[in-house]
């Protein structure tokens, strides 16, 4: 699993890819859950849920390079479904690419998941 996470950066790089990684799934979480609620449509509901359990999983950076790269898919989903302005889209999509090119950063579960681990053998001196 850690050659699917370039960096757990920390400092002001992570609180950056935190940043990211907690708008990008307020962007997917809030139009999922307003679709859940309004949208009697089986597939149209399917991909909000999807959406819905996207974005809270980079909320909390588990899995980010997975999910990170279903953003985008999703995103293409939704230009292709919805008539609009695609920008919002495509900028919603570039920063899923980008959260799972870069990784989760330190503040994420899979840092604490898959980050580099120190081992201390007692009686093993320097």
């Amino acid at each position: 699993m850690r050659r699917l996470f370039s960096t757990f950066a920390l400092g002001c790089p992570g609180v950056g890819l935190l940043l990211l990684r907690v708008v990008a799934g307020i962007a997917l979480v809030s139009p999922a859950l307003i679709r859940l609620r309004t949208d009697p449509w089986m597939i149209s509901t399917f991909v909000a849920l999807i959406s819905f359990v996207t974005g809270l999983l980079l909320v909390v950076g588990l899995w980010t390079p997975i999910f990170g790269w279903l953003v985008p898919v999703l995103e293409v989903w939704e230009i292709g479904s919805r008539s609009g302005d695609p920008w919002a889209s495509i900028l919603l999509g570039t920063i899923g690419a980008a959260l799972a090119l870069l990784g989760p950063g330190a503040f994420s579960v899979d840092a604490r998941l898959y980050g580099w681990k120190r081992i201390d053998v007692m009686g093993v001196k320097d």
